[in-house]
């Protein structure tokens, strides 16, 4: 299996059940493990995080992209960033079914993307069904806040801290709590 079938595959978002596929993502994930212990054991400048970043994502990041670190993902090749983006320390990226962050976002601290559930009947639940994540523009999580699989949330939101966001979020409003629900609209 190429990249390029794994990520048409995703987009189907069927389950991730056969062996060549789970084979491609061990493999990918030893990849993606090698380079973030590498970013996590030591200080890089920030043009040092970013080319570490450039290889972890498999094409170059934007120069305005400023990430604090530790980070940590399981995968690396299905996440895309804008410009002007921020991310704080310890997020975590499960970004088989792709994360997309829109330029202008800010990422609080231990930040959460799932992009991968396991299917809810006993039979089904070693499977793992991919669905993507989007962040439209200048959108600001707040830390420990935990996007789920499948969540678009619009341009301009705002989600708490410590929210589980498990359905899309409207552009300009703000959201929170577990599950999270719309708290206001803000303009």
């Amino acid at each position: 299996m190429t990249l390029t079938d794994f990520l048409a595959f995703v987009q189907t978002r069927k389950a991730l059940s056969t062996p060549e596929i789970h084979r491609f993502m061990d493999e990918m994930s030893d990849e993606a493990r090698r380079i973030t212990f590498e970013l996590n054991a030591a200080y890089h400048t920030p043009d040092e995080v970013r080319a570490m970043l450039s290889r972890l994502f498999g094409r170059p990041v934007d120069p305005t992209l400023r990430v604090f670190p530790p980070f940590y993902t399981d995968f690396g090749k299905n996440i895309s960033i804008g410009k002007n983006v921020f991310i704080n320390a310890c997020c975590h990226f499960q970004d088989h079914g792709g994360v997309t962050i829109g330029d202008g976002c800010q990422i609080g601290h231990a930040v959460v993307f799932a992009t991968l559930n396991h299917g809810l009947a006993p039979a089904d639940r070693a499977n793992t069904y991919p669905a993507p994540i989007t962040l439209g523009r200048n959108v600001w999580v707040g830390s420990n806040a935990t996007i789920l699989q499948g969540v678009s949330i619009g341009d301009n939101a705002i989600v708490a801290a410590g929210a589980v966001v498990t359905k899309d979020v409207a552009p300009g409003t703000i959201v929170g709590g577990v599950p999270a629900r719309c708290i206001k609209a803000i303009g």
